[in-house]
């Protein structure tokens, strides 16, 4: 009885923040995403979803449906993604199967507890990052482990 209401409260909270579970990225189906999200955005100023008042977000958005969720402060942190509608709502997922809504009110645009405005270009550190991720090739999806390791002879040997 306790796992039951556990997993209801678990449910309740996790429809409450608005984050749907993806169990596998490569199953998201890419969609192109209407032509008003289309473009670079980026926080103007500092945001309480950011780490620190000088760390600044930018979000990519193709018109194939791709994204590049660009998070700088310290250092840079890049996390490309796919735009898809998920019950009638566009949202972006990123390559973790973290899901968040793309909410376009007037000319901003809410997104992962941030406010975000189009600008002409990314930053030169997001451009960068985006560059090389453009450079890498198409993730793979894992193969199912068949639980051998070819490293078990070595192991009982002791050698190397």
């Amino acid at each position: 009885m306790k796992k039951w209401i556990l997993a209801a409260a678990a449910t309740a909270s996790l429809a409450l923040t608005g984050c749907a579970q993806i169990p596998n990225y490569q199953s998201v189906v890419k969609t192109p995403p209407p032509a008003n999200l289309v473009g670079n955005w980026q926080t103007m100023g500092p945001q309480k979803g950011l780490v620190s008042k000088e760390a600044i977000a930018s979000l990519i958005i193709t018109a194939e449906g791709d994204t590049l969720d660009c998070r700088q402060w310290q250092r840079v942190i890049a996390k490309p993604g796919k735009v898809t509608q998920l019950s009638g709502d566009w949202v972006n997922v990123n390559n973790s199967a973290r899901v968040m809504p793309l909410e376009l009110e007037g000319g901003e645009l809410h997104y992962d507890k941030l406010v975000l405005q189009r600008v002409h270009q990314p930053t030169a550190e997001c451009q960068d990052a985006l560059k090389h991720e453009n450079d890498k090739p198409a993730a793979q999806p894992k193969q199912p482990s068949t639980g051998k390791s070819h490293h078990k002879s070595m192991l009982k040997n002791g050698k190397s």
